[in-house]
């Protein structure tokens, strides 16, 4: 009688051969036909040496400039800023930047204030109480024109980049605020300046306005006023250099 049992390898040697045929495909897809761990293939740890060869370089390089740049700075740039030290404090005096006194005239301007009876006059519009830009402009143009060698406002010193602005019922003055009353300081001739105040007609206008509606201004003349200096950077927008500067 024959055996008729039939033994596992005849379905399982099938299998293995079609599971390793499979894997031997998946790897082929993976590798594009190339060896997957070749020998000479970079490794991470060789990646990483190679930047570091390459920053230490790059840092060699830098301390060889910076080297190279504080020995030329060593050898020819003291004399060029002590030079460049000394104009600069020369023109500090024509540039307005050093504080100042001497004779000269304080100007007052206010907004309108109330009467006895807490009220405006009836026919005042909210801009006829106010100080405006135009007449502190007009008190500035007034004091130069009579040869005012230096000129503050406030707490700061006018230059020739300063320009007050109104912005609602106070002033802006490079890039600060300022409520009133708005107090003029000028050092000079303090007739002259008064006189150049007295012919100015915008001036003349505003103290009509000072009768009629009640506004602020006063003169008053000083032996001795102080003018602080500008400690703000300047920045000049459009202004250009005539050709080299001689030190």
């Amino acid at each position: 009688m024959s055996d008729t049992r039939r033994s596992p390898w005849r379905f399982g040697v099938p299998l293995v051969c079609l599971m390793a045929g499979l894997l031997l495909a998946a790897t082929h897809g993976v590798s594009g036909g190339a060896e997957i761990r070749r020998s000479d293939a970079p490794r991470l740890v060789d990646l990483v040496r190679e930047a570091q060869w390459t920053v230490d370089g790059l840092k060699a390089q830098r301390d060889e400039l910076a080297a190279k740049l504080d020995s030329t700075h060593l050898r020819s740039s003291d004399a060029a800023l002590a030079a460049m030290l000394r104009r600069s404090a020369e023109l500090a005096g024509e540039a307005d930047m050093d504080a100042v006194h001497g004779p000269g005239l304080v100007v007052t301007l206010e907004d309108a204030k109330r009467d006895a009876n807490g009220r405006f006059p009836r026919d005042a519009s909210p801009d006829d109480l106010v100080v405006h830009q135009q007449d502190i402009q007009a008190v500035l143009n007034a004091l130069w024109s009579a040869g005012a060698e230096a000129v503050q406002m406030q707490d700061q010193r006018i230059i020739a980049t300063s320009v007050p602005r109104c912005v609602g019922n106070t002033l802006l003055l490079n890039g600060r605020t300022y409520s009133p009353p708005y107090v003029i300081i000028a050092i000079g001739n303090a007739a002259a300046m008064q006189a150049a105040l007295a012919a100015a007609p915008l001036v003349i206008l505003y103290k009509q306005y000072v009768v009629r509606f009640g506004l602020g201004y006063s003169e008053d003349v000083k032996s001795d006023v102080r003018i602080v200096g500008h400690s703000e950077p300047v920045r000049m927008h459009f202004a250009q250099p005539i050709g080299p500067v001689n030190y």
